[in-house]
This record gives structure tokens, C-alpha cells and sequence, in this order.
């Protein structure tokens, strides 16, 4: 098998009751093991869809049917390890994001091992995006799929529709479990395996076939009552208390302030309840997060070793961050909208594209190896290490910048959401709006990039000052 490549994602879900505007949220940032891996946003058309399919890295082939459906996808720009696209929107305004790397333990891997020639990361979009219809058939088919060719890695993935939000985790080789997530609640799923309380006999649960047998026959339940998931197939570690547990204990303070937890705590809830009805700028706030207002915070006033102590959730090797939204009270063809934004997510903001396109905009979709600032890739991830230089100072330039730009998206979506129901060819009239959209963006990402090159200049430590 080709040398496997790992992410180390961070997730938010949110339910139509728990969302600001009724809609269903599935969002990710997409991390991977280096710092920079060139992303694009592209349309994949039905007759550019493979009917025969290989991964690169496992090898693993798999006949595809001849019916798939059109979808977004956001592919890296250099295919060696093969296509990995993240996320998508396809066009019955069904979403997915695949995949967030998360735990396993020995106990489970001794019964159910990983199988070296399965499916992994790099191939579950492709396999499952086209072909479903609600975001529970998307369960079924994954779970079809792997427990015909199994998995070489642990993973979860999540899938919605105008009405439900599931996440599904992976369970040894073979094995899984999903959870429909309440509407009115919210998840922050970082790499770990997730699911805490699962309930068997729920309508709002799904799984292998013989997960409750496999569990029971090999005495795999650590609980003296119920089957909390996490418990039994899932880790415990101390990288665990200071990489994976801070993440989901911010952004569940964040939503949640009055509850009191500690980051390290290896029971930190899965389904969780806002005190507020959650907005798309509160989930880009959460996955751009680096702990700001604690002694966590790498940017902060804490100690080095606290500074240092645990993963942030905003991080350099952020490549992509996707919150697919699929919107209710408006009709079918606009309620689809991928937004999203590229780099460290320090230093960006995410785009509302509509996903009901043919074709994406070009600063989008054309990044490749070699570095262009004309592309929002890679102009992105500039931005963001020059504000790494000096966070403090650059700071609110960024608050200025995104306040500006998201106001001015939110208005050409406002603007475009009205007028739609007027237009004779509705998605070229949205791919109109999208390039829009981009063009704002990169005007307005340059800009904050050349304001930050321009006041930074005057604060070099390569100076010299003779009073004249």
C-alpha cells in the first residue's frame, strides 16, 4: 500500500433547531500532517465521475454505478496520495465531509484489524457523495461499503439534508456506528472516536449488523451499564488529554460558557445544547479558535509551557475549512451553500458559494504547487504567516477585514437569494454570484494582505533610526 497519509481534522455539527436560521451544519476543518497541500473547489459533472474506481494509496478497486449525481468537491491540487475531496454539496442539497481521523484501542484491533487493501480517506467522497439521496442513505451506503471492502484507518464522517444531521464513526476493519444528531443540539468532534451513549434499539441510531454481539461475545464493554462507544472501541490516552479533549472542551465553552469543564476531561459530552441559536460566523469562529482568553492561547500571555501545552483548533496545517449548509424556507436550487476558505484560518473568512453550479470560480479552483497570489490558496496561507509574525499587531486588521468582508457577502447573498426565483437559467445566474463572490474575496484578502505588508514594513527589526 502506498504510504498512508493521515489528517487531523476538527468538527462542528449543528442541527436545524439549533441553528440561527433553521438550517442543517456540517463543517470540518480539513488538517492535514504538513503545513501547506494546495486545495481546490471544482464541480464534479455525472460524466466525469468514475464507473470504475482505484485508489492510489490502498489500491482498492470499486464499480461505480452509472447513475451518480453532480456535486462539489474540494480535491487537493497535487494528486499523488489521489483525489481526497473533503467535502461536497450534491444536487439533490445533500452534503457530506469526509473524513476526521479519530481513535481506536488494541482491543477492538485484535478482533476487527484494519484491512491494508480497503477504503480510506482518500476515498469516501467519491464512493458515497453522488450516489445518495437523504443524509441516512449516505450512512447506509457507507456502511454497505465498508463492510464489503473494510478500512485501513478510523474514521468519522458526516452526512446531512434540509431536516437531519447523522455522523458515523468507523469500528476496527469492518465495523461502525452513526448517531442522527438531535435538532436541537450541536456536536465538536476532534480526532478521537466520539460517540459516547449509544442506544441500540433508537430509530436514531444505525450499525453493523453484529456491533452489539461483537461487543458482548468478546466482553469489550468496560461500563457496568449502557454502551458508551468511546468506552469500549475508542481511546483514552494522555495525547488524548492534550490533543484531542482542549478541542472539543473550547468550543463547547464557547457554546455553552455556563457549563464548567476541564480541557483534559476524557468525558467530555458528544451531543451538546447551545445557549443561544448557533450562526455560520459561531462556527467559523470555533474552527479558527486557538483557546484566545486563556492561558492556552499560543498568541496569549500564558507561560511558554501553557502556551504550549495543548493543540489549537485553528493551526497552521488548516488546509481547508467547509461548512456546508443546507438551508430551509428558501427554495430547492438555493439552499445548498458551501462555504469556504483556505489556509491557516487565522487570517480568512469563508465564502457562501452556492452549491447549485455547473462550474466554480477560477482563484478557486486553479491552485497548483507553484505559489500565486493571485489564487486564494495560496494568498490565504501568505496571509496568515505573515500574521503569525506578530498576532497582536495584525490582529485588527483581520477584525476589521472580516466584519467588512462578511457583510458584503452576506449582502450579495441577500441581494442573490431574492432575485433568483426571476431568472430564466437559475444556475447560471448563481454561478454569477459566485464569481462575485470571489472576486470580493481576493480584492479584499489582497488587501488585508498589502495594509499588513505595508504597517508591519514600519516595524521591522532591521531599522535604523538617526533622528533625521
Amino acid at each position: 500500500m502506498t504510504k498512508r497519509v493521515k489528517g487531523s481534522c476538527t468538527t462542528v455539527l449543528v442541527g436545524k433547531k439549533a441553528s440561527i436560521d433553521g438550517s442543517t451544519i456540517i463543517s470540518r476543518n480539513d488538517d492535514g500532517h504538513e503545513a501547506l497541500d494546495p486545495q481546490r473547489f471544482v464541480v464534479v459533472q455525472p460524466e466525469d465521475q468514475p464507473r470504475h474506481y482505484q485508489a492510489v494509496i490502498s489500491g482498492v478497486k470499486v464499480d461505480l454505478p452509472d447513475n451518480p449525481l453532480r456535486y462539489t468537491s474540494t480535491p487537493n491540487a497535487i494528486l499523488t496520495n489521489g483525489i481526497w475531496p473533503a467535502a461536497g454539496i450534491n444536487s439533490e442539497n445533500i452534503a457530506m465531509s469526509a473524513t476526521e481521523t479519530i481513535t481506536t484501542n488494541p482491543r477492538i484491533q485484535g478482533l476487527d484489524p484494519y484491512v491494508e487493501g480497503g477504503i480510506g480517506e482518500e476515498d469516501l467522497v467519491t464512493l458515497v457523495l453522488p450516489y445518495i439521496h437523504s443524509a441516512k442513505e449516505g450512512v447506509e451506503r457507507l456502511g454497505a461499503l465498508l463492510k464489503e471492502y473494510g478500512t485501513y484507518e478510523p474514521n468519522g464522517i458526516a452526512f446531512s439534508d434540509q431536516d437531519e444531521v447523522w455522523w458515523l464513526e468507523t469500528i476496527g476493519g469492518h465495523h461502525w456506528a452513526a448517531v442522527r444528531i438531535p435538532d436541537d443540539a450541536y456536536v465538536v468532534a476532534p480526532n478521537r472516536m466520539n460517540i459516547d451513549d449509544f442506544d441500540f434499539d433508537s430509530a436514531d441510531t444505525l450499525c453493523s449488523d453484529d456491533l452489539k454481539a461483537l461487543i458482548e461475545d468478546n466482553h469489550l464493554n468496560p461500563d457496568f451499564e449502557g454502551y458508551n462507544l468511546r468506552h469500549i472501541f475508542g481511546s483514552a490516552s494522555i495525547k488524548d488529554t492534550v490533543y484531542n479533549n482542549p478541542r472539543a472542551w473550547y468550543g463547547q465553552k464557547y457554546f455553552t460558557p455556563e457549563v464548567e469543564q476541564d480541557p483534559m476531561d476524557q468525558d467530555l459530552p458528544f451531543i451538546c445544547r447551545a445557549n443561544r441559536k448557533i450562526s455560520i460566523e459561531d462556527v467559523k469562529f470555533v474552527l479558527s479558535s486557538h483557546f484566545e482568553n486563556t492561558k492556552y492561547d499560543p498568541y496569549g500571555d500564558g507561560t511558554e509551557a501553557e502556551k504550549t501545552l495543548i493543540r489549537p483548533i485553528g493551526i497552521n496545517r488548516n488546509h481547508n475549512v467547509h461548512i456546508l449548509q443546507i438551508r430551509n424556507n428558501v427554495p430547492a436550487e438555493i439552499a445548498g451553500v458551501h462555504w469556504l476558505a483556505y489556509g491557516a484560518n487565522t487570517f480568512n473568512t469563508v465564502v457562501p458559494f452556492y452549491s447549485n453550479v455547473n462550474d466554480t470560480p477560477a482563484c478557486y479552483k486553479d491552485a497548483t504547487g507553484t505559489f500565486d497570489l493571485n489564487n486564494m490558496y495560496w494568498l490565504s496561507c501568505a496571509t496568515a504567516l505573515l500574521g503569525d509574525t506578530d498576532y497582536n499587531f495584525y490582529v485588527d486588521f483581520r477584525n476589521t477585514f472580516e466584519l467588512e468582508a462578511m457583510s458584503v457577502y452576506r449582502g450579495i447573498q441577500n441581494a442573490t437569494d431574492k432575485a433568483v426565483a426571476d431568472q430564466d437559467d437559475a444556475q447560471k445566474f448563481l454561478e454569477a454570484a459566485n464569481e462575485k463572490l470571489a472576486d470580493e474575496s481576493l480584492k479584499r484578502q489582497t488587501k488585508l494582505f498589502g495594509d499588513m505588508v505595508i504597517s508591519g514594513s514600519e516595524h521591522m527589526k532591521l531599522r535604523y533610526n538617526l533622528n533625521d
